[in-house]
Order: structure tokens, then C-alpha cells, then sequence
């Protein structure tokens, strides 16, 4: 079982593709959890659209990691993986990753390579883009590529709530310093779709700010490890 964890705050403009996405995905059994971070729109009626297909919690509003955290204790599956409410699973995804992940019982995790992609509304903007790297697959190691091991997050912890950018990386960080195994497979896995509403675009200095907080913490803690 491959639990699918969807965290979700005002996101109804997408949510349906999202699950749709989740739900088209080539391995079974999925078990898909939305949780509901305090949204003040119709994310709740998307929801319910799906039926038994689809787990609800709803929580107070306490950022993206808050909710991935719940979502993870609310899973049943060995297998976690998360899916932001404006992106997109390619069908292979889960399949591809799972692969990875039971040919080598020493892996932890698994990530594959995300591509971004424009609405129609900015195409002004991908047109600018068009020749930019960002426009080629890029590693993801981000959440919404990532599919692992349930176990995984009791070694290296939950993603930090007081993040609400960068809980990603930072998890990513902690997970190498311990021991946590990874790969990296070069299959697109993820489409991250690019809006006038990206939390990222909308708050692009906190943005850098709290990435550059989360990598000053790992070089701080190598430093304090290192031997007198």
C-alpha cells in the first residue's frame, strides 16, 4: 500500500486535476489522504466529489509541513509519498519509484526528476522561459517527487512546521546527515505547475531567506559534530 498524502489550503482550483492524477496512477493499491489545512474555499466539495476514493482530515490552518505531518500519521501504507494540490503525477510514477525501492531493501527513499509547466494564463511568461534550463527536468528533491519508506521518518523525523518554504530541503538535509538512503532515478515524475498564485512566487524573498536559514543550520550542526 502506498499511502498518497495531498496537503491542501484554499486549493480548489486544482485539486480535482491533482487527485485525478493520483488516482490514474498505474500501481495499486493507493490509499489517498488530503488533509485540509484550514482552507476557507470549496476544497472540502472537491473532495467529497471522489467518494470512498479519497480520505478527508481537516485541521487548523498550521502551513504545508503541519499538514504533510498529519498526513503521515493518518497513513496506513508502508510506502509515503505527497503530492502538492496544483501538481501532477506522471501514470508511472508510484510504479516506477516503488521498483527502485523494493529491488533494494537498503534504500529509504526514492526521488525522481520534476518539470515545470505553464497555465495558459502566463504564457507570456513561458514564452520568456522557453530557452531557460528551468524549462528542462530538473532532480526533485522536493516532496512532491519523493516516495519513501514510512519507516524513514522515524529515523530522520517529520518535515519541520516552523518552515513553510524550505521544510523540503531541510528534510532532505537531515535525512543524509542521518544515514537515510536515497536515489535519484532520471525518469520525469512529477509536473509542478507555474501560476499567478505559487506560494513560493507570492512570497519569493521569505522564500530565499528561509532557504538560506535551513542550509546556515546544517552547516552549523557539521560544525558542532566535528571532533575537538
Amino acid at each position: 500500500l502506498v499511502s498518497c498524502i495531498v496537503p491542501c489550503f484554499n486549493g480548489e482550483r486544482y485539486l480535482e486535476e491533482c487527485i485525478r492524477s493520483i488516482l490514474a496512477q498505474s500501481h495499486r493499491p493507493l490509499e489517498v489522504i488530503v488533509v485540509d489545512d484550514g482552507s476557507t474555499d470549496g476544497s472540502a466539495e472537491v473532495v467529497r466529489r471522489f467518494g470512498s476514493a479519497v480520505r478527508y482530515h481537516r485541521q487548523e490552518n498550521g502551513g504545508p509541513a503541519a499538514a504533510c505531518n498529519t498526513g503521515i500519521l493518518l497513513a496506513a501504507g508502508e510506502y509515503v509519498a505527497f503530492l502538492e494540490q496544483d501538481d501532477l503525477w506522471v501514470q508511472e510514477k508510484t510504479r516506477r519509484q516503488l521498483r527502485e525501492l523494493e529491488a533494494d531493501p537498503s534504500l529509504d527513499y526514492c526521488v525522481g526528476h520534476i518539470r515545470n509547466f505553464w497555465v495558459p494564463e502566463l504564457a507570456a511568461e513561458a514564452e520568456r522561459w522557453r530557452n531557460h534550463p528551468a524549462m528542462r527536468p530538473v532532480p526533485g528533491y522536493v516532496a512532491q517527487t519523493l516516495l519513501a519508506r514510512r519507516s524513514v521518518f522515524d529515523r530522520v523525523g517529520p518535515f519541520d512546521p516552523a518552515l513553510r518554504f524550505a521544510c523540503a530541503t531541510d528534510w532532505f538535509l537531515r535525512a543524509a546527515e542521518a544515514g537515510a538512503s536515497g536515489r535519484l532515478i532520471p525518469d520525469i515524475v512529477t509536473h509542478r505547475r507555474l501560476h499567478g498564485d505559487n506560494f513560493s512566487r507570492r512570497n519569493r524573498a521569505a522564500s530565499r531567506e528561509q532557504f538560506l536559514h535551513v542550509v546556515k543550520a546544517m552547516l552549523d550542526r557539521r560544525r558542532e559534530d566535528r571532533p575537538a
